[in-house]
């Protein structure tokens, strides 16, 4: 099994509970899509380094998963993408 850590941040813009509903909608494409999720942090809302998209702040969550193979990453960034509510994300693979 392979580790992963996803970091991804959600537009400030969207109410409190759009913003967890987004965090368990990705969260259930890496399950729905063979990955186990061993944690998830909310990390709250941040500033940004630099602005991203006219955003200065968003709600940071970072996810660390295990799974056999890339298929649920590969998921999970070709969704976020595409997705209008994640600004940025970020994933890596952790060393065992």
């Amino acid at each position: 099994m392979r580790k992963y850590e996803i970091m991804f941040i959600v537009r400030p813009t969207l109410s409190e509970e759009e913003i967890k509903k987004v965090a368990k909608e990705f969260e259930k494409v890496l399950t729905s899509n063979g990955a186990t999720v061993t944690d998830t942090k909310e990390m709250g809302q941040r500033e940004l380094a630099y602005e991203i998209k006219d955003f200065k702040t968003g709600y940071y969550y970072v996810t660390t998963l295990e799974a056999s193979d890339d298929k649920a990453i590969k998921e999970f960034d070709r969704l976020a993408l595409i997705s209008n509510d994640i600004v940025r994300h970020l994933i890596t693979k952790l060393e065992d």
